[in-house]
């Protein structure tokens, strides 16, 4: 039986929390390590080296408590769910799995569109094990957009006096974000295309990369990177479709637009899928290759922006 706020609860028990404090912080991760390891649950902690210190000096006993590299570890959402998957199989056949993790966001240096659609899907792709998941954000450096996110794609929320309670601004529905044009793509793009085909847009692509110094496998992943946002356009969104690259001295943007509505799903590029012939193994490869994916929609239509560099 589970043990808890989600005992009674099938699936995933995905919970944030928010401090401002190392004492909140403790009064919220501390009872629920506690709880799990008294409980005899497989307890994981995978937060950042000052969080992880916090629980160390605070929890009595930390037998059965596995600690991982905290979310800063993970490049990219696509390993964190590989890892976490694998790990999770490993408890197969107890009543519940405890997780405490810090997920990376631009406070602490991270990219946040793809850790934002990770929240978001991870309360599907977790979904089949007994997990009560705890994602706690520090408000001292979290932005407020990022808590924004936070809140619409958690359905419970945890207090600092202990409590457990349904998350009122919990969304179960997702929309891909809005989202102007990033500070590198105010000057003139390098190339601009309209309606290309696949190897245009990675003839283009590699003719940009030329200046800058990427590494030939970065530059060849931003290629079929680009190929496959093409193909993916062409197949699934709207006419005209344009590809727009701009390169610095050490990283390239290419961003393809089309006029159709993108993505349903924050799953999309996550995980591998074979629901489509064309966009999903790719899609996925992209998110595992390049340094960042972000997808919008905004009035020019659905955006798909690849990024190599460092």
């Amino acid at each position: 039986m589970r043990t808890g706020a989600a005992n009674g609860h099938v699936g995933y028990f995905h919970e944030t929390a928010f401090y401002g404090s190392d004492d909140d912080f403790r009064s919220i991760v501390v009872p629920f390590v506690e709880e799990g390891v008294a409980a005899g649950e497989p307890v994981v902690v995978a937060c950042r080296p000052g969080n992880e210190r916090l629980i160390r000096d605070a929890v009595a006993d930390l037998c059965g408590v596995v600690f991982r590299p905290g979310g800063d570890q993970y490049d990219r959402p696509t390993e964190a769910i590989l890892e976490y998957r694998k790990l999770f199989a490993e408890y197969a056949g107890v009543a519940q799995i405890r997780v405490v993790g810090d997920v990376p966001h631009p406070g602490v240096g991270a990219t946040w569109d793809w850790w934002s659609r990770y929240e978001a899907a991870v309360n599907e792709v977790f979904d089949e094990y007994p997990l009560w998941g705890l994602c706690p954000y520090d408000l001292r450096t979290t932005p407020a957009r990022v808590l924004a996110d936070v809140v619409r794609t958690h359905p419970h929320v945890a207090g600092t006096d202990g409590s457990h309670l349904p998350n009122p601004r919990y969304r179960s529905a997702w929309t891909l974000p809005s989202a102007g044009q990033t500070a590198f793509e105010a000057g003139r793009p390098l190339v601009e295309l309209t309606d290309p085909t696949p190897a245009e847009a990675r003839r283009a692509v590699t003719a940009a990369c030329a200046g800058a110094r990427l590494s030939r496998d970065e530059v060849d992943d931003l290629v079929y990177a680009a190929s496959e946002a093409v193909t993916n356009a062409q197949a699934h969104g709207r006419p005209p479709v344009r590809l727009r690259a701009w390169a610095g001295a050490t990283h390239v943007l290419v961003a393809v637009t089309d006029q159709g509505d993108g993505p349903s799903s924050p799953l999309a590029g996550l995980i591998p899928t074979d629901r489509t012939a064309t966009a999903g193994v790719g899609l996925w490869l992209t998110h595992r290759t390049c340094r960042d994916v972000t997808m919008t929609r905004d009035p020019e239509g659905y955006t798909i922006r690849l990024t190599a560099g460092p």
